[in-house]
């Protein structure tokens, strides 16, 4: 029988092991961009740089509201310009697969990656070379701007 899937057991014993890799795919509660409940808390962060220190702090803080929140908060990570390097299967900027792994374990437990079509067109990348947890979507500015007008709070740093 399926147990069923606690994100924050997750995210304490992530802290305890300070692991990051996983052995398979593990199903959150949510569709392909939103959950299927209505969380009480939701928020969009910008990642648009390719600087490991940044985005290890952007990481970082979407754990910590998972930590807090666990099923009661959407976060969604909209990448764009450098920042998309994190998303590629082979990037073409020095990226630590460390920060490629926290993403993918990130977004098993529900953080969606939304990766910037643009973007995409203009490094001349397609769906398959993004890690499969990426999302495209057509703009990654628009696709801010729609969630915020959804509710989402705006996180740039």
């Amino acid at each position: 029988m399926h147990k069923p899937f606690n994100r924050r057991r997750f995210m304490q014993w992530l802290l305890a092991t300070r692991s990051v890799s996983l052995l398979g795919p593990v199903s959150a509660h949510h569709t392909e961009t939103h959950f299927e409940e209505d969380s009480a808390h939701h928020i969009v962060y910008q990642l648009n740089k390719a600087d490991p220190k940044y985005i290890s702090h952007i990481l970082f803080s979407a754990g910590e509201l998972l930590r807090k929140y666990g099923d009661d908060i959407e976060i969604v990570i909209a990448v764009y310009a450098e920042g998309i390097h994190l998303l590629g299967k082979r990037p073409k900027r020095p990226i630590p697969l460390e920060l490629q792994q926290k993403a993918s374990s990130l977004a098993a437990y529900g953080v969606a990656f939304h990766a910037c079509g643009n973007t995409l067109k203009a490094v001349r990348w397609t769906k398959k070379d993004l890690l499969d947890f990426a999302k495209e979507v057509p703009i990654g500015v628009e696709d801010i701007m729609l969630l915020q007008e959804k509710g989402f709070s705006y996180i740039s740093w």
